[in-house]
């Protein structure tokens, strides 16, 4: 397999109910699942890879997903949200501004 073109990494980190909000609490897990399924329906498997991530940040504002290595970090995504991310930044290109953290760094 060739290296990907892209690679999106979503925060799995669950923490115990006692430490706060947490990206696996949101239900990172099942986003995951739903972001390979649009993979598929847009025959980009071979071309962007998913894999589950530990901690991306703030977990408040989760759920979290990176893509490289385009240095994209989106928050607060919600399974909603998979479908335009999917179009708009990884078939043509454009970030989804909205859910799109201003700075890596």
């Amino acid at each position: 397999m060739y290296p990907p073109a892209q690679h999106v990494f979503v925060c799995i980190t669950q923490r115990p109910p006692t430490a706060g909000a947490s990206c696996g609490a949101a239900g990172s897990r099942l986003l995951m699942d739903k972001l390979q399924a649009l993979l598929l329906e847009h025959d980009l498997s071979g071309r962007v890879r998913v894999n589950g991530s530990t901690c991306l940040g703030p977990c408040e504002s989760g759920i979290n997903l990176v893509v490289y290595p385009d240095a994209v970090f989106y928050q607060r995504v919600t399974e909603q949200d998979l479908r335009e991310i999917v179009e708009q930044h990884l078939v043509a290109g454009r970030p989804v501004e909205r859910l799109r953290v201003a700075s890596l760094v």
